[in-house]
């Protein structure tokens, strides 16, 4: 009777693996191996196989295979779409008051929205004590007013304007001139008298801010284009876009009228204004 092999015996035994030809018998090829080396190499591609899968599974096949991957990236995209959404809040809440101011000074509304400083001052402040005469010279008031006057005057084109020499306005109306821009006489535009019910024109593209009657003005429209620039039409007949429409350049948005105190005759009463600063629209515009 044999005795038992060993275990190491049976995994270094070597065992020799022939391979024949099925017609002829002749001899191929000859694999020598052990049950060791089989169980060696078997482990190695079984870990090998078993790595990269798990590799692959956390990789490349995770949008497929892995249910959280989907949960991260839809986070991720809910938390783009949170601060995209809190930006546009916080642009759509500074344009809002951007045109309601707007909208109170073209009213002629200078009254609200201003703090008179003394009444903030606390109740046992005490009073600011005159510490000499504060009457000007002649020469001082002189100047002094010519600089007040000079604050509404239009700036060199060739400096702060010069963006808008390149963009293309289109004519609000055809007519002639009857009253020229002039900032000192509070003259913010200018007067065009055209035929009745002659259509106005959008001079740029833009979106309406304003779309209302005024005591003064009538039927007043403003939009505001690109550039902080704005573009005012008073003295309307009726109003063809409301606030909020955008317009493109050459759209009719309003009918020339004769509407409001401040107007002898059907007329385009037109303002342009950028960065609170009026300009004179001829500068820009061909009537």
């Amino acid at each position: 009777m044999k005795p038992k092999k060993t275990l190491s015996e049976r995994l270094t035994e070597r065992y020799l693996l022939v391979v024949r030809n099925e017609e002829n018998l002749a001899e191929k090829t000859t694999i020598s191996f052990t049950y060791a080396k089989v169980l060696v190499i078997s482990s190695a591609l079984f870990l090998l196989i078993f790595v990269s899968s798990l590799f692959l599974s956390k990789t490349l096949l995770a949008k497929w295979f892995d249910p959280k991957y989907e949960q991260a990236a839809q986070k991720k995209q809910l938390i783009r779409l949170a601060q995209r959404l809190d930006s546009l809040a916080i642009e759509e809440d500074q344009k809002e008051k951007f045109i309601q101011n707007f909208q109170r000074i073209l009213r002629g509304d200078t009254s609200s929205g201003f703090i008179d400083p003394s009444k903030a001052l606390k109740a046992d402040a005490s009073p600011v004590k005159s510490i000499g005469s504060m009457k000007l010279a002649p020469a001082d008031s002189q100047f002094r007013k010519e600089f007040e006057q000079s604050q509404y005057s239009f700036v060199s084109l060739k400096s702060k304007y010069r963006e808008l020499q390149e963009v293309f306005f289109f004519t609000p109306i055809t007519g002639f001139i009857s009253d020229k821009y002039d900032s000192k006489k509070g003259h913010y535009g200018v007067d065009i008298v055209a035929k009745t019910n002659e259509p106005v024109k959008c001079v740029a593209d833009g979106t309406v801010i304003m779309s209302s009657w005024t005591q003064d003005a009538g039927y007043v429209i403003a939009v505001q284009h690109r550039g902080s620039l704005i573009s005012v039409y008073k003295h309307n007949a009726g109003l063809l876009k409301k606030v909020g429409s955008f317009v493109n350049a050459g759209d009719i948005i309003s009918i020339v009228g004769n509407s409001g105190e401040m107007t002898d005759g059907p007329h385009l009463h037109f303002e342009m204004w950028y960065n609170g600063n009026s300009l004179n629209p001829e500068e820009f515009v061909t009537f």
